[in-house]
């Protein structure tokens, strides 16, 4: 039987110096062609690689368990992040107009729940008769049951002086799913049962049971574009307790953005709004539109 071949010094010092720039593909690139060289000493160059892999294993469980303290324990006020928008325009001549747009988003992510806080304005004047003033905000907290499963929550507030009410409370609850929930995609469908309190200009106010369904998608096509489409619809049944079936009054609010980095933080972003209500006041029509050019800081 032919002798084993042992592992040469050369052969140990390469591995040993692969070892010590602590690229783990490096490692496993030189361990591989030691391995086909020397098949012999498997056992022998194992023995080298294996406690820089261990070594880096207890390194990142040691960092994931830091990461979930700090996480754990960090303040009421910490760990907030978002983007702001702003965008404005005025022209002059056969039309005299002038518009502001404006928005605001804050997440707060935490082990199992995840808060989202949302305000937008937008307003426009176009020859001496406002034409657009429209204002919202909304919290979302999430809470995760389990793997792509979450629990919503929603309360919002929305003002418009055009579409006929000075003011409409919206609450929510239910469940939802992250169809997809990559780097570079993310889908999420929720729905569930909501109560709504409309109060128009005219000084009437109406209270309904409503369903929602909504559904928030990201595509990040290059890392400097991204697509993005958020989408409510409210299907409410006229007046108190009444069952969803055959209910007689729904609203959609649509927001499809395409949006371009223009650095680290700051982007420009397309987008175009819609908003449907299916019983709009005499005077106003059921579908509003608009199209927004942005410029938006993420913090």
């Amino acid at each position: 039987m032919a002798a084993q071949a042992e592992l040469p010094d050369g052969a140990r010092q390469m591995i040993e110096a692969a070892i010590a720039t602590g690229d783990v593909a490096k490692v496993d690139t030189v361990a591989a062609v030691a391995r086909s060289t020397w098949p012999g000493e498997v056992a022998a160059i194992d023995a080298l690689v294996q406690p820089f892999h261990q070594a880096r294993a207890e390194a990142a469980a040691q960092q994931a368990a830091a990461a979930q303290e700090a996480i754990r324990t960090a303040g009421l006020f910490e760990r907030w992040g978002g983007e702001g928008q702003i965008g404005a325009f005025q022209s002059s001549g056969n039309t005299d107009a002038v518009g502001l747009t404006g928005q605001l988003q804050l997440k707060r992510e935490g082990l199992q729940w995840e808060h989202n806080l949302r305000a937008s304005a937008d307003y426009r004047r176009t020859n001496g008769r406002t034409d657009r003033e429209r204002f919202s905000a909304g919290y979302e907290p999430q809470y995760t049951i389990s793997e792509g499963i979450f629990a919503y929550g929603l309360a919002q507030f929305e003002r418009d002086q055009v579409q006929g009410f000075t003011a409409r409370y919206a609450a929510s609850g239910g469940l939802g799913i992250r169809v997809f929930d990559t780097d570079s995609l993310d889908l999420s469908l929720k729905a569930g049962p909501a109560w709504r309190r409309t109060e128009l200009s005219s000084g009437v106010a109406e209270s309904s049971i409503a369903a929602l369904a909504g559904l928030d998608f990201d595509w990040k096509i290059s890392d400097r574009v991204k697509l993005t489409q958020d989408a409510n619809a409210v299907a409410e049944a006229g007046g108190r307790a009444v069952a969803f079936i055959g209910g007689d009054s729904t609203s959609i609010n649509l927001v499809t953005g395409l949006e371009g980095r223009l650095s680290s933080e700051l982007s420009a972003r397309l987008s175009w709004t819609l908003d449907y209500n299916s019983g709009p006041p005499a005077g106003a029509v059921a579908t509003d539109t608009l199209t927004r050019f942005t410029l938006v800081y993420d913090f």
